[in-house]
């Protein structure tokens, strides 16, 4: 059974989304790949527990997240089409964290890099972040970064790195993490960090 989406039907009684297009799914998965890179990338400048780049098939997103180490107050739940237990179990520690979605139904119907810290710190959303073409959506919650303004963008990976981390600083120093033992330079290819 899907889950994270409005009038689920299950798998094997849906013959309305059968269509199947080879150049868009390919499309898709070469921005997946894409982002992948940068978001892993990205990921070497923590030395705290962080997820692996993952794929949510529920919501169809790419992403990745830090912790604090912290513990978070519990998740009131709520969020549409996704079980209050799962949630909760999701956010037990406080948490930064960004991804990619490529859109369709919801508050925003284009491709877009998202971030959001639960829980928000005051002032989260009026944090300055980068590039000048993100945002904070109040609907959802999180920061936005049209994947447009990326595409287009002279230095693509640079624009996506700096979404990733400006709008990590903005939770980490609202929240006042521990940042000097969870953070450490970005790694480099071939190259171990010296201890």
């Amino acid at each position: 059974m899907p889950c994270e989406i409005a009038d689920c039907i299950p798998f094997e009684q849906d013959t309305m989304h059968a269509a199947y297009d080879a150049d868009y799914a390919n499309r898709f998965w070469r921005v997946l790949l894409s982002a992948q890179e940068i978001f892993a990338h990205f990921r070497t400048g923590f030395l705290g527990k962080t997820s692996p780049v993952h794929f949510f098939w529920g919501s169809f997103d790419l992403a990745v997240t830090r912790f604090s180490g912290r513990p978070a107050p519990r998740h009131p739940g709520g969020v549409p089409h996704l079980s209050d237990a799962v949630a909760q179990e999701a956010y037990s520690h406080e948490v930064s964290s960004a991804g990619f979605w490529p859109g369709g139904g919801g508050p925003i119907d284009y491709a877009a890099f998202y971030s959001y810290a639960y829980p928000a710190p005051d002032g989260f959303g009026a944090a300055s972040v980068k590039p000048q073409n993100a945002f904070f959506s109040k609907d959802l919650g999180e920061f936005l970064l049209p994947y447009d303004a990326v595409r287009t963008a002279s230095n693509p990976d640079r624009a996506l790195m700096e979404f990733l981390q400006s709008t990590y600083d903005a939770a980490a120093g609202l929240a006042k993490w521990d940042r000097k033992s969870l953070e450490c330079g970005l790694g480099e290819v071939n190259k171990p960090r010296r201890v």
